[in-house]
């Protein structure tokens, strides 16, 4: 064998081999792997030692106080910062240790990445699916901000979010609702706004789940099955799934966490390839990574990169200081440990008299507490603005916005009203208020849930991610409130399947939804209930209007092309301003600029990835997944199979129409790497702009409105189309906007497994602009 082929050959080894694969390929990989419990799978190598952080850029400054402070603990004070321990006044998802002696007074840590859950004086905001439908970098960071403020007031030091995994590689994910987008770009560009406006409030981000994550099926051990292995190869790895944990480190964000799933039949908070090698080395990460709640780890995890444990001691307790002393963890690492820690909780300001006492506003609802009022009238226009941004309009037959003020309209659905409690309980703790359901299930049991959550409608979706709305400001209760100022006779029936429809209506508004939860993925993207519920409507009223509020993907070809649906918005989940937000925008006082950030197919069996995987003959208790679709998830798996969607990933309607001229495409510093050479990620070259491409946005119609200008790019061997540039603008009617796209040469490179960098291939890379992936604009090419 030649050399070259033998170093492909090493560095493959983070390549899935599982069973499914050849023969031939299996054998040719044996040797070069090592060997799991279950001969023919492969995982990941071992990477040691783990490397001490560098305090560089940012991070100088705190690893300075970092160093300080640490240098003055003994061994057991620097264990004892390096786990959760139970505590008695607060409620908080986990809680450090404490350093009394040197003033050090510990951390709490609490979900989640969409609002501070389960306690009270706190707001609803929009989710992060919401959030990736306004494609809006400036509201992202807004949110983000006033999100940290009321963490911080709360006493909450680390911000168990925002989520770069799961991305949504299976559209039945129970979690995809926690993430942004499907794609990796629009992903990491607000996960990167998310983590800067956290911490700029003060509180310490925790970018997760590292990493592959796709899945809550067999997501973690139980009853003695395995969790499952995302057994995924090297290149899809860093050019989907890490992509935007690439865009959260160089955000600065001060926190990871490791994921339960195992990773090419590694644990995630055991792998030392993703933890020391990936994370620590190639991506230079000077945070802390932390254990995901009980998640699957041993003493080693510590050499293998893993910072904290939560909720307690786990497998470390009193043993992390025995294995110091017996020379299995040096006191190097731990030393490691507590300086990434404390280091983060320096970078964000937390020291001194700038932070409150750790989970002083966590405390349990029913009982006697302090009211810590954690809002401020500064997050209203926010919240509210966020709440309308991420509506996107995907029919519209000239229903809306509404010409007059309607005479008359008709509300049917159960998704049109709040749920029956907002209390102390669980439901409210988990946001299980619309699916009581739900709040009785236990983690790791099989469960198949309604798809609608038929209590009331959703604001958020289920468990870790839920937040507490200070008050929910359901559709029904606004367009009654619209209704009184304008002299609107309204009807409503919330529970019929098939409910009588009065003949004179100027509009039917049919309202469904579709839940997800952590815990637990979801069984269908459509259920039969809704869609009857629509269709009943429709063969009734000749201008029937479909909201849905959807935690993830939601199919609609039952129904869609019904000549009397006039109209179908895709509400996702807004937050507490739910009804106001709407009410706006249906009678125009706000326009639609919500795109989609992900695909709507015409049926299931469409998507690259439809159901999770599960156990088979073979693997009963050891459940494998093999990521063999690559990076063709999505809208690339659609344009790679040249399938019709039924509303293609950036799609979404306005009350106004655009048009775009003037491209300019302005090519600085392209140059195709030589052989054998390429770019390491932690090299600043890797984001060095090398290309421009302008654009001007004009509104041709007759309101104002704002476009979410896309850019894609094609890059040879690869996809046909990848998201690399977005900006929004709002353009008043005849006016015209010009919209600048800096492209990095990250934007234009590939991943190569022999050299482990990345590289700049030498051909014509196309250049897209338009208004979704498929309504292309404009195009150009540039030669490298």
């Amino acid at each position: 064998m030649g050399l070259r082929f033998l170093e492909k050959l090493s560095f493959m080894v983070f390549h899935v081999t599982a069973v499914m694969l050849s023969s031939l390929i299996a054998a040719l990989f044996a040797p070069a792997l090592a060997v799991s419990a279950v001969s023919g799978y492969a995982h990941s190598p071992r990477v040691f030692p783990s490397p001490a952080g560098k305090g560089a850029g940012i991070w100088a400054d705190a690893y300075e106080s970092a160093h300080h402070l640490v240098s003055q603990m003994t061994l057991e004070e620097k264990v004892n910062i390096t786990r959760g321990f139970t505590v008695t006044d607060n409620i908080c998802a986990g809680n450090t240790g404490t350093v009394p002696r040197l003033g050090w007074p510990g951390m709490c840590l609490h979900d989640a990445g969409n609002g501070v859950r389960a306690t009270d004086l706190v707001n609803s905001y929009p989710s992060a699916l919401h959030v990736g439908a306004s494609w809006d970098r400036n509201l992202t960071y807004e949110r983000a901000y006033y999100m940290g403020q009321e963490f911080k007031a709360k006493g909450v030091n680390v911000v168990l979010g925002p989520n770069a995994g799961p991305l949504g590689r299976s559209p039945l994910g129970g979690r995809n609702w926690e993430g942004f987008s499907i794609d990796p770009y629009l992903s990491g560009q607000l996960n990167a706004e998310t983590i800067i406006g956290h911490q700029d409030a003060g509180v310490i981000a925790n970018l997760k789940h590292f990493i592959a994550n796709e899945q809550e099926t067999y997501r973690r051990p139980y009853f003695g099955v395995e969790a499952v292995s995302a057994n995924v190869d090297d290149k899809t790895l860093h050019e989907l799934y890490l992509w935007p944990f690439v865009d959260g480190v160089r955000a600065g964000v001060a926190s990871v966490m490791c994921s339960y799933n195992r990773i090419n039949n590694t644990y995630g908070c055991e792998n030392s390839k993703l933890m020391n090698g990936v994370l620590k080395t190639e991506l230079s990460f000077d945070g802390f990574v932390l254990l995901d709640w009980n998640a699957q780890h041993n003493l080693e995890s510590a050499n293998a990169g893993l910072d904290m444990l939560m909720p307690g001691g786990g497998f470390w307790g009193n043993n992390l200081t025995q294995a110091v002393q017996n020379g299995s963890v040096s006191e190097e690492r731990v030393t490691d440990m507590a300086s990434r820690i404390t280091a983060a909780w320096y970078l964000v300001g937390q020291d001194g008299t700038n932070f409150p006492v750790p989970g002083i506003g966590m405390k349990n609802l029913t009982q006697p507490h302090e009211q810590v009022d954690a809002r401020i009238p500064e997050s209203k226009p926010t919240i509210l603005e966020g709440a309308i941004a991420g509506h996107v309009l995907v029919k519209n037959d000239g229903a809306l916005p509404f010409n007059k003020y309607p005479i008359m309209l008709s509300v049917y659905g159960y998704d049109a009203t709040v749920p029956d409690t907002k209390n102390t309980d669980t439901l409210f703790q988990l946001g299980y208020t619309s699916s009581p359901e739900m709040g009785q299930a236990v983690l790791g049991t099989e469960h198949h849930f309604d798809q609608a959550a038929r209590g009331g409608t959703i604001i958020t979706g289920g468990r870790a991610g839920a937040n507490g709305p200070a008050y929910i400001d359901d559709p029904l209760s606004a367009i009654q409130h619209r209704a009184k100022a304008d002299g609107t006779w309204i009807n409503w029936d919330l529970t019929s399947p098939n409910p009588d429809v009065n003949a004179a209506s100027d509009a039917c508004l049919v309202f469904i939804n579709a839940i997800a939860t952590e815990g637990w993925d979801r069984d269908g993207l459509h259920d039969d209930f809704s869609d009857g519920l629509v269709l009943n409507v429709a063969s009734k009223c000749a201008n029937t209007i479909v909201i849905i509020h959807a935690a993830g993907i939601r199919l609609v070809d039952q129904w869609i092309d019904h000549p009397n649906v006039t109209a179908a918005i895709i509400a996702h989940l807004p937050g507490q301003d739910s009804g106001e937000a709407l009410v706006k925008l249906l009678y125009g006082e706000a326009q639609f600029s919500g795109k989609l950030p992900y695909t709507i197919a015409r049926n299931e069996s469409d998507y690259a990835v439809y159901t999770p995987c599960g156990r088979g003959p073979s693997n009963t208790t050891d459940p494998q997944c093999d990521f063999t679709e690559g990076v063709y998830v999505d809208y690339r798996h659609f344009d790679e199979k040249d399938i019709t969607p039924r509303f293609e990933f950036g799609f979404g309607l306005s009350y106004t129409t655009f048009n775009y001229s003037s491209l300019s495409i302005e090519p600085l510093d392209l140059s195709a790497d030589l052989q054998d050479s390429s770019t390491p990620t932690s090299d600043e070259r890797f984001w060095d702009i090398v290309a421009t491409v302008n654009v001007t946005i004009t509104n041709t119609g007759s309101v104002a409105g704002a476009e979410v200008a896309q850019l894609y790019l094609g890059i040879p061997n690869s996809p046909p189309k990848q998201l690399r540039g977005f900006e929004k603008v709002a353009v008043s009617p005849g006016e015209s906007a010009e919209v600048a796209f800096e492209l990095t040469r990250r934007d234009f490179n590939v991943w190569d497994v022999v050299t482990q960098g990345w590289i700049m291939q030498s051909g014509e890379y196309a250049v897209y602009v338009g208004s979704s992936s498929r309504d292309i604009r404009l195009t150009g090419s540039i030669a490298v």
